[in-house]
């Protein structure tokens, strides 16, 4: 499986520093762990993806190079999350039609940037027709503004929010989410790892309280890399400086196990 490695954080406001960081310090965290949880191995051919921290637009471009030639299902590691927005750009030029599964404590939708960031990801994605509102479903959402909020509701956007996963069940979420996504042509995976609760997931730039276990989040990765359809994934947001114990990458490390 090929493993691409996008070592940028120069998009955001200062939080995202230091997630150039992560796609090394996985890795690194990757040789402890061997078979996945099913049995089944896997041999990875990394690639790097040329970034410039202070040009998002030449990043942009190499990323979207990278990634338009791709011919097979593939992990991304950034990285922050604005480097979703050309592997995203990509994956839909070759996938007309795919939606987004996105594991994230936020929406990222409060403005639109020009070129956008990890905070306004969503929006632009909605805005610039990469993906129809109907194909995006969000999950591990429990902080957001009134804009976030409103531009959800507006456009009715499929969201699990954690007060949901927590009445629902995540057996019972995880079933709705894969029958929907079945019926897409292809759909990309997006794991911001502030989805995941900072007991579990300290090393990012954005902690929020009450998100989802490291047990929850696997879980989840193990059901739908089942998908056929499932053709990229990436995890980002991983920010080594500010981990504890190299907690954060170990988790990251084994999703990418678990997802391969």
């Amino acid at each position: 499986m090929k493993l691409l490695k996008i070592p940028f954080d120069g998009a955001g406001f200062g939080k995202g520093r230091g997630a150039r960081e992560a796609p090394n310090k996985i890795i690194e965290q990757m040789h402890d762990l061997f078979l996945n949880e099913a049995g089944t191995g896997c041999d990875y051919q990394m690639i790097d993806v040329p970034v410039n921290h202070t040009n998002i637009e030449e990043t942009n471009e190499n990323i979207l190079k990278a990634v338009s030639a791709l011919k097979e299902r593939a992990i991304i590691l950034g990285g922050d999350h604005s480097i979703t927005y050309a592997c995203m750009k990509a994956f839909t030029k070759q996938h007309p039609g795919a939606g987004i599964v996105i594991f994230d404590a936020h929406p990222d939708a409060e403005n639109m940037f020009s070129p956008p960031t990890q905070e306004d990801l969503l929006i632009v994605l909605v805005k610039e027709g990469l993906v129809a509102p109907d194909r995006i479903i969000l999950l591990g959402r429990r902080n957001w503004t009134e804009n976030e909020m409103r531009f959800l509701q507006e456009h009715k956007i499929r969201v699990y929010h954690m007060l949901d996963i927590q009445e629902m069940g995540v057996e019972t979420v995880c079933d709705a989410v894969m029958e929907t996504v079945r019926q897409w042509p292809a759909f990309y995976l997006s794991i911001d790892i502030d989805a995941v609760d900072p007991a579990f997931a300290p090393g990012t730039g954005y902690l929020e309280p009450g998100g989802l276990t490291s047990r929850e989040i696997i879980y989840f990765c193990q059901r739908l890399k089942l998908l056929k359809n499932l053709g990229m994934m990436d995890i980002v947001e991983v920010n080594p400086p500010l981990d504890v114990r190299d907690m954060t990458s170990k988790l990251a490390a084994k999703l990418v196990k678990e997802l391969s």
